[in-house]
């Protein structure tokens, strides 16, 4: 009994914490239920606020790591390939000549001196230089004399060594951030677009000297700047691989996080004790005529440090000082929570009304007469449906879909597939005799979103 009233009160302050989350993060969040992707769009003036927005909700919000793609017509698979991936926490630093802590040798000029030959006679990203860099100094100090014996001691030793140096490496080597954020991909080249799309199809991604595997929590998010949701488009497939698509008014919805940071440093900045009496009048002088106007952290990299007004404050004498540990962040929605949310989507039920009348729909967006061929809505995109409106019923508390859960679905997954006719030519009734001035008046009255809403107008509602 107190099992039960316990998983109750879980699943209620879990539904509580959903309800309270912004149209961004619940985006967000339906994809990292799903395991899919998606693409968001909002005007081209705003595109890096979304961006930085999106940051801190994968900080914030899922405490994930993020990474800020920046695209444009001259990027290369290479750059593409090395934005994605961030160091790893726990690499030590190169110039400080401090080895790991599993590493049972001491530093000494011999070791020193022999690395550098080695990587003198080796280029640095070969697959063999961790193996002759480890074997050669074993087969240096224990190579001399020996019968049959000292071979089989020289060949352990090295080869445990060299086993223990590469899982070493490989701890320390660069990952794939959890949360991509590709600003500005329909720009991109289709080339760099078709190796985003095998990214999210295979979940890895190859580069010069490795492969790089995705993590369990992936994300990726296309940030594309548009005039409205329905167009904001990338390559054929790759957009039809996008599981959901959201549009981002920034004047109804705004940038809540971005606002909040700004606000905590502004009121960090309005510390009287930070400044000196010089900057305190400098400050107090200017501020009657100088407008004060927020800073945009730099976009271009996940951790990159933002211009704020904490660079106007002294600075500190950091020869006696210690290092800080980082701030620990306690996200709004752990991966547990995430994988909670995920399992109850198996056990969602939907009766076959409700399948009639989600295939029904279907049906009539194939056929409505300002849609260009069924060719635009894939059975990849009926799978992405079938999934969406599953996930949607835990959030709301339900074991079960509502066709109200459908309606607001198909808004989801079909703004950015359908395909509206371009030539009156080309339209049904033109065929039949219809006057092309007629029907070229009535196309361009006619948007995405104006065809959706039409067809869930004429499909019947079951009871």
């Amino acid at each position: 009994m107190a099992m039960a009233d316990a998983r109750d009160e879980y699943q209620r302050q879990l539904l509580q914490t959903v309800h309270s989350l912004s149209d961004l993060e619940l985006a967000a969040l339906l994809c990292l239920i799903a395991r899919e992707h998606c693409l968001i769009s909002t005007v081209p003036d705003s595109v890096d606020e979304l961006a930085d927005e999106l940051r801190l909700v994968a900080t914030k919000t899922f405490n994930l790591r993020p990474v800020i793609v920046n695209c444009h017509p001259h990027t290369t698979l290479d750059d593409f390939a090395t934005a994605l991936l961030i160091p790893s926490p726990h690499s030590s630093s190169p110039v400080t000549g401090q080895n790991s802590n599993n590493d049972p040798r001491s530093v000494s000029p011999f070791r020193a001196r022999q690395n550098e030959a080695l990587q003198q006679q080796q280029p640095a990203g070969s697959y063999f230089f961790l193996s002759s860099r480890t074997a050669a100094p074993n087969a240096g100090l224990r190579g001399g004399g020996g019968g049959g014996s000292g071979n089989i001691a020289i060949s352990s030793t090295g080869q445990s060594y060299s086993t223990t140096s590469q899982q070493q490496q490989s701890h320390h080597q660069p990952q794939i951030a959890n949360i991509i954020l590709a600003k500005h991909l329909d720009r991109a080249p289709k080339a760099v677009q078709i190796q985003a799309l095998e990214l999210l199809r295979t979940r890895r991604i190859f580069t010069r000297t490795s492969v790089q595997p995705a993590p369990k929590q992936f994300l990726f998010i296309a940030l594309v700047g548009a005039a409205g949701g329905s167009q904001a488009r990338v390559t054929k497939h790759l957009n039809d691989f996008f599981y959901i698509s959201h549009w981002h008014d920034p004047e109804e919805s705004g940038f809540p996080h971005l606002d909040g940071e700004y606000g905590d440093q502004d009121a960090d900045s309005s510390d009287p004790e930070i400044y000196s009496n010089d900057e305190k009048a400098s400050i107090d002088s200017g501020s009657s005529v100088v407008k004060k106007t927020p800073l945009l952290p730099s976009s271009d990299a996940g951790f990159s440090p933002s211009l704020s007004s904490s660079s106007l404050r002294k600075p500190k004498d950091t020869s006696t000082t210690t290092p800080t540990t980082e701030k620990i962040i306690t996200p709004v929605l752990k991966e547990s929570d995430i994988s909670h949310l995920a399992q109850q989507t198996l056990k969602v039920r939907i009766s076959i009304d409700v399948l009639r009348y989600q295939m029904n729909i279907i049906a009539f967006l194939r056929m409505h007469r300002a849609v260009m061929g069924p060719g635009c809505l894939t059975p990849f995109a009926t799978r992405h449906f079938d999934q969406l409106v599953k996930s949607l019923a835990p959030l709301h508390g339900l074991d079960y879909v509502t066709p109200s859960l459908v309606a607001l679905a198909v808004k989801k997954i079909y703004l950015h597939r359908i395909d509206l006719v371009s030539d009156p030519q080309k339209e049904r009734s033109a065929q039949w005799g219809s006057e092309l001035a007629a029907v070229e008046v009535l196309l361009d009255e006619v948007d995405v979103e104006g065809v959706i809403e039409d067809v869930l107008a004429m499909v019947g509602v079951p009871s």
